[in-house]
C-alpha cells in the first residue's frame, strides 16, 4: 500500500508538471493561430473562450486535469493511511470535479480580463475619436488611426470592425457586432450616440465630448464603489477561512486530539456540514456587497 500511494504521488505530481507545460505552451501558440485566423480569414468565435483556446482543446485540457487531481489525492490519502475505499473515491471524486473544471474557470478568468482590459480603454477611445473628428479626420479615419495608437483588446476589435467595414458592412452596423462581441455600458452608449447622429446629423465631435464626460463620471462613481465594496468582500473571504485556519491551529497545537477529524466517518461529515456553511455564508455576503449600478 506504501509502495503503491508513492507511485501514484509521485507519478500524479510529475503527470500535473507536464502538463502544465504541455498546456501552456499549446494555449500561447493556439492563441497566436486563433488571433492570426481572426484577423487574416474574419473568424467569428462562437464563444468569448475560443479567442484563448479551442473547444475540443479545452474539454482535452479538462478531462486531463480531473484525472490528474483525482489520482494524486487518491495517493496523498493512501500516503498519509487513509484505506477506506468509500472516503478515497468521494474524495478522489469530489477533486476530480473540482480539477475538471478548472481549465474552464481559468479561460473564463482570461476573458473577464480581457473585458477589463477592454473597458478601461473605452474612455481612450471616445477621446480619441473627438480629437481626431476635430482634426479634420472622418469617423473611419479616426478608428483606423486609433487601431494603430492603441494596444491590447480595444486595437484587436478596432481592426476587427475596420476589416468588416471593407467587407461591406456599414459602420454603425459594425460597431453595433463590436458590441455584441465585448457588452458593455459605456460602448452601448458610444455606439448609440454615433448610430444617431450619423443618422439625424449633427456634430459628432460635440456628440462625442459630451460623451467623454459622461463615461468620465461614471468611471469616478465606479471607482469610489468598488473601493467601498472591496472591503466587505474581504471580511467574507476572512470569515470563511477562519475555521480553516483554526482547524490548522489545532491539529499543530493537538495532532491526537484533531487526528479522529481526518480518518473518522464523524469527522468526515463534520468537515462537510462546515464546507457547505461557510460556502453559503460567503456566497450570501459576496451577494450583499456586490452592488450592480
Amino acid at each position: 500500500m506504501f509502495v503503491l500511494a508513492l507511485i501514484l504521488v509521485f507519478g500524479a505530481v510529475g503527470a500535473l508538471a507536464f502538463t502544465c507545460v504541455h498546456m501552456g505552451q499549446a494555449v500561447s501558440e493556439e492563441r497566436v493561430e486563433l488571433t492570426q485566423m481572426a484577423r487574416d480569414t474574419y473568424v467569428q468565435f462562437n464563444t468569448p473562450v475560443e479567442r484563448f483556446v479551442s473547444l475540443q482543446r479545452l474539454v482535452q485540457m479538462r478531462f486531463s486535469a480531473a484525472a490528474v487531481l483525482a489520482t494524486l489525492i487518491a495517493g496523498v490519502l493512501m500516503f498519509v493511511g487513509v484505506s477506506n475505499l468509500f472516503a478515497l473515491t468521494l474524495l478522489a471524486t469530489i477533486f476530480g470535479g473540482v480539477g475538471y473544471m478548472v481549465p474552464l474557470w481559468w479561460f473564463q478568468r482570461k476573458v473577464k480580463q480581457r473585458t477589463l482590459l477592454f473597458e478601461e480603454t473605452i474612455l481612450d477611445l471616445t477621446i480619441g475619436l473627438e480629437k481626431g473628428l476635430r482634426s479634420g479626420q472622418a469617423l473611419a479615419q479616426a478608428i483606423e488611426s486609433l487601431s494603430k495608437r492603441l494596444e491590447g483588446p480595444m486595437q484587436e476589435e478596432l481592426i476587427t470592425v475596420l476589416r468588416e467595414t471593407r467587407m461591406g458592412k456599414d459602420l454603425p452596423e459594425a460597431m453595433e457586432r463590436l458590441l455584441a462581441r465585448m457588452p458593455s455600458e459605456d460602448l452601448a452608449l458610444l455606439v448609440t450616440a454615433i448610430r444617431l447622429t450619423m443618422k439625424s446629423g449633427g456634430s459628432m465631435a460635440d456628440v462625442l465630448a459630451r460623451m467623454t464626460d459622461m463615461i468620465r463620471g461614471r468611471r469616478e462613481f465606479q471607482g469610489k464603489l468598488r473601493t467601498l465594496t472591496e472591503q466587505g468582500k474581504f471580511e467574507a473571504l476572512a470569515m470563511s477561512a477562519a475555521p480553516l485556519a483554526a482547524f490548522i491551529v489545532l491539529y499543530l497545537l493537538d495532532t491526537e486530539l484533531m487526528r479522529p477529524m481526518l480518518f473518522h466517518p464523524v469527522g468526515w461529515a463534520a468537515f462537510g456540514v462546515v464546507i457547505a456553511l461557510e460556502t453559503t455564508g460567503y456566497l450570501i455576503i459576496r451577494k450583499i456587497v456586490t452592488i450592480e449600478v
